[in-house]
């Protein structure tokens, strides 16, 4: 995933963002309790218990499948895993947590000490990962005019915390790091990625200084960005509006602000809190973890290729183009179901049917769904019948003019082309030479006018007689043989 590098917002001061990205995991239960992690389109504080309601006296348990899924990543980012990690209380009063505290990790958590790699105007950009650490989520409130609601559904939710360094140097290179990290997330298959819904979160560190100067300015941090577009367009508002108050001879507040995305600016929420704020201590009712080197190396020879490791295989076997790599890459789906075509393909030339295979896939495939605004996991064009038209293309029982409306078909009905082939009569194309050169007699005769346009330098006007010569074959013609039959007749009339 590459882009180019962005014009700087002001020369004289340097921008410095860090993120704390926060990710529900794909458990089927809950981070301290048996309840089902099941409840989106659930009715509201239907999947509660005493553990996640926060009653008194009730006894948490870990779960295993979240520390697995919170290494996953940890590896996945190359931190180191301690043997020896614990849980601790993070003590705050708001009205989405009711216990007063949350479960979560501070002074030695899961992970520590990663990176992940972006792309920058060609150059490689290692961004540093302070920690991966594992917590619960909290409640939710609804707010209604003049009182809110809570919804505790969520609560106690797995959510693995992603903590970067302060490395990141612009709004672009943080958007950038948000995406790479969700495509490391879903390959992995420990989060759905969805921002939208909330099941992906990022909260945004930013401060300026004067450029050179080694001392970091006072920070803010931002919340509710539900978007890579509103990460992007949060940080470089509210850079800007730091270096604009310290033009004017003011001072950077420590606080929270919020992303108002109607309005495109942030806004105060609360005055920031220090850690001794929360008051962390161990949890006396979780013993600590301790993590076996054997555990750790199971994990690390369990996980998925990973997103570079794609890109760099389907270009090195397949010769993709990097930009079509990029975009089978950045849909995992969409890539899924290009393996998934490969896979049925009973072809010896694996390399030219990953390019036909890539090629109908990213144009008249992408098309499509488009127009159903639906993604490739729900489309009825199998896997299979998408390999089964590239059959009979390669085989030249049709041309490319007729492998689109039957595409078009096939896509609507979920039949294997070559049965929308039989229904609709196709005969196979004509690649007879004379055949063609007597259609193309016979059209050159029938539009003179066209003709004379092309002889007096007209030469786009070729393009109607090859249409006609389609038109006439119904399709059965193929243009890379009609073009330049057509045009050595047209040129031989040349007075």
């Amino acid at each position: 995933m590459t882009t180019t590098a962005s014009t700087p917002i002001d020369t004289d001061f340097e921008i410095v963002i860090g993120l704390e990205v926060h990710s529900q995991l794909l458990t089927k239960s809950k981070m301290f309790c048996s309840c089902s992690t099941g409840y989106a389109n659930e009715a509201p504080n239907t999947h509660v218990c005493p553990v996640c309601m926060g009653m008194p006296g009730v006894l948490p348990v870990i779960n295993e499948e979240a520390v697995s899924y919170t290494i996953m990543t940890a590896l996945a980012l190359h931190c180191s895993i301690p043997e020896y990690s614990k849980f601790d209380r993070k003590s705050y009063n708001y009205p989405d947590l009711m216990k007063g505290y949350q479960i979560s990790q501070y002074d030695i958590p899961l992970s520590h000490d990663g990176y992940l790699t972006i792309e920058v105007n060609g150059q490689s950009r290692r961004i540093g990962v302070t920690r991966v650490h594992l917590e619960e989520d909290t409640a939710k409130l609804q707010h209604r005019e003049g009182y809110s609601l809570i919804d505790v559904n969520r609560s106690g939710t797995p959510l693995m915390e992603i903590v970067s360094e302060p490395d990141m140097r612009s709004p672009e290179e943080a958007r950038l790091y948000m995406q790479k990290l969700r495509e490391i997330l879903v390959y992995l298959g420990v989060s759905s990625g969805r921002m939208e819904e909330g099941s992906l979160r990022c909260d945004a560190n930013v401060s300026v200084r004067p450029r050179g100067q080694e001392r970091l300015g006072t920070k803010t941090e931002i919340k509710n960005m539900n978007s890579f577009r509103a990460v992007e367009r949060a940080l470089d508002y509210e850079a800007r509006r730091q270096i604009a108050v310290l033009r004017e001879g003011g001072r950077i507040r420590q606080e929270t602000r919020g992303w108002d995305e109607a309005r495109g600016i942030t806004l105060t929420q609360r005055v920031k809190e220090h850690a001794n704020d929360y008051r962390y201590f161990p949890e006396p009712d979780l013993p600590p973890l301790i993590i076996s080197r054997e555990r750790v190396e199971s994990i690390r020879a369990g996980l998925a290729e990973l997103p570079d490791a794609r890109r760099a295989r389907y270009a090195k076997d397949y010769g993709l183009s990097e930009q079509e790599a990029n975009v089978m890459t950045e849909d995992k789906a969409l890539g899924d179901y290009f393996e998934q075509v490969l896979s049925v393909s009973k072809v010896k030339d694996q390399k030219a049917r990953a390019k036909a295979a890539s090629n109908w896939l990213l144009s008249e495939v992408v098309r499509l769904l488009n127009a159903k605004s639906i993604v490739v996991q729900e489309s009825p064009l199998s896997p299979e019948a998408l390999a089964n038209l590239l059959d009979l293309l390669e085989g030249e029982r049709i041309t490319g003019k007729q492998a689109k409306e039957v595409l078009d078909e096939a896509f609507v009905s979920g039949e294997l082309p070559e049965k929308v082939v039989e229904r609709k009569g196709f005969k196979p194309p004509i690649t007879d030479t004379s055949a063609l050169e007597a259609i193309i007699d016979e059209i050159i005769a029938k539009n003179q006018k066209v003709v004379n346009d092309y002889l007096g330098g007209k030469t786009n006007a070729m393009q109607a007689l090859v249409g006609q010569v389609m038109k006439q074959t119904r399709g059965q013609a193929k243009a890379n043989m009609v073009q330049p039959l057509l045009k050595a007749k047209l040129d031989s009339l040349q007075p």
